[in-house]
């Protein structure tokens, strides 16, 4: 039985490490998944990291290129649009009904990850700005009760991550304080405090719609320097 499970506990690892590599932004958009120098960078067979491969292309993190073979999956502005148009269906209705259910507790969690997002912020980490947050935002929307709701959103997130970053820095760079990057989620944290169910929901909307406008924008000029 040991020799069945070490490879997949082998490419359990392998998959982590690649995921963790392009969640923080080391593995940019396009960046090649050759599969020998891979292997040779964790210390280990081929096969695995095959595999790793594969369930990155499952998770639609990694594509099949022509003449590359596996990259990491880039995200158009088009489809980046989309993702946040969808985004903003599933969690506007995520916070609304975690807020009804949400307890003092999880409203007391919510507040330590805001203030380890706003030490983040601080320090200009970046990453640790987006893990923070959506860990904050996670315990509001599990306290909907919805699994399938939670995981849907969580897999949204990672295909919109590189542009979170991206974001992020853009943000640090206009204010010295990046009270971007934190007053939504304060003003989400006193709503939950309050069971103030619309004023939670019309918080998330306007958040994410703040990000989808500045996405079509970016599309329409796109699409003029295309047409031009």
């Amino acid at each position: 039985m040991t020799g069945r499970v070490e490879p997949t506990l082998m490419a359990d690892q392998v998959y982590g490490v690649l995921r963790d590599a392009i969640m923080s932004g080391e593995l940019p958009g396009g960046a090649r998944l050759r599969v020998r120098d891979v292997a040779a960078q964790v210390g280990t067979s081929v096969m695995p990291v095959r595999e790793a491969i594969r369930r990155l292309e499952e998770a639609g993190l990694a594509e099949r290129v022509p003449h590359k073979g596996a990259v990491v999956k880039s995200v158009s502005v088009e489809e980046l649009v989309d993702i946040y148009d969808v985004r903003r269906l599933l969690e506007v209705e995520a916070a609304r009904l975690g807020v009804a259910s949400i307890s003092a507790d999880d409203c007391d969690r919510m507040q330590v990850e805001f203030e380890s997002m706003r030490a983040a912020i601080d320090q200009r980490h970046v990453v640790g700005h987006i893990d923070r947050d959506e860990a904050l935002l996670a315990i509001l929307y599990r306290a909907a009760g919805n699994r399938v709701l939670v995981d849907t959103i969580a897999g949204l997130w990672s295909h919109c991550r590189l542009y979170k970053i991206m974001g992020a820095h853009a943000a640090l760079e206009q204010a010295a304080d990046g009270d971007a990057l934190w007053r939504y989620q304060a003003e989400l944290i006193d709503a939950a405090r309050r069971r103030d169910v619309e004023t939670a929901a019309s918080i998330t909307a306007m958040s994410i719609t703040a990000v989808t406008d500045r996405l079509r924008a970016a599309l329409e000029a796109e699409s003029g320097v295309h047409a031009d």
